[in-house]
């Protein structure tokens, strides 16, 4: 999520976010795509679309290129948020699943937002039905060992606590290079880069850090538990956790980033 964005497209079931803590805690998600941007290379006059957008920072970055954008993301408030501060790009609710779009695009970029979607070949199949022939796919988001400390304090916290069935509720799907590589080949993708990052990340916000972090990445975690025991796990989380991701007053996220380049083969055949 993180991440733009995003950990920014969540799970169908899991759409709820709050945009305004997005922008004024985990601003991070977006900063730390600047090298991805360039990645995408966008050119004057392309057409491009913003998978799982967020509040559309980089989709904006993107247009300050001349290219036309299109942003889509699976949570209204994202959206809503995204057009208030950039009422002149077309932002829409949209499914990573299920792409509502009948144009077709030069590249289809995507920030932490495809560790969100358990269904990767149905995103994948999509993605190649909206690029033109030759077009490029861009990505970015949480591969194999993503936030494995986080995950692993979660879910002693809530065994801890009796409700060790929520661990069920984990939304993620953190696949490792060659997973993703062998789908995105079995669709017809030309894979030209594709790399792992470790990527350690301090989370903004000082001995709130971590706590921030839950509140906007991991509260499906917390589906059905009183307000009062909700605080009570995530206090024992941050005891957990704090010999291994706490140091100098700041907490550090263990991110792993799966980095993807491929193209829709056509033009590169001819």
């Amino acid at each position: 999520m993180e991440n733009n964005t995003t950990n920014n497209f969540p799970n169908r079931a899991f759409n709820q976010w709050d945009a305004q803590l997005y922008d004024r805690k985990h601003s991070f998600v977006s900063n730390l795509a600047i090298d991805l941007l360039e990645l995408l290379s966008p050119q004057s006059g392309e057409k491009i679309l913003d998978l799982g957008c967020g509040t559309g920072h980089l989709t904006y970055k993107i247009t300050t290129k001349g290219a036309k954008v299109v942003g889509i993301d699976n949570a209204p408030t994202m959206i809503e948020q995204a057009n208030r501060c950039y009422p002149d790009i077309k932002f829409l609710v949209g499914d990573g699943v299920n792409i509502d779009l009948k144009e077709t695009f030069d590249a289809v970029f995507s920030n932490a937002a495809l560790h969100w979607i358990k269904e990767p070949r149905e995103v994948i199949r999509n993605i190649w039905r909206v690029l033109k022939p030759g077009g490029r796919f861009v990505t970015e988001f949480g591969g194999k060992g993503n936030i494995q400390t986080i995950i692993s304090g979660i879910y002693e916290a809530l065994d801890a606590s009796g409700y060790s069935d929520n661990k069920q509720l984990n939304p993620w799907y953190f696949p490792s290079v060659g997973e993703y590589a062998t789908l995105l080949e079995s669709e017809g993708f030309l894979l030209t880069f594709a790399t792992l990052l470790e990527r350690p990340t301090k989370l903004e916000y000082g001995e709130s850090g971590l706590r921030n972090w839950i509140k906007m990445f991991a509260t499906c975690f917390l589906e059905g538990i009183p307000g009062k025991k909700q605080d009570t796990i995530i206090n024992d989380i941050e005891n957990r956790l704090r010999p291994h991701l706490y140091q100098k007053g700041k907490w550090t996220a263990d991110y792993k980033r799966i980095r993807i380049m491929a193209f829709k083969e056509g033009k590169l055949n001819q």
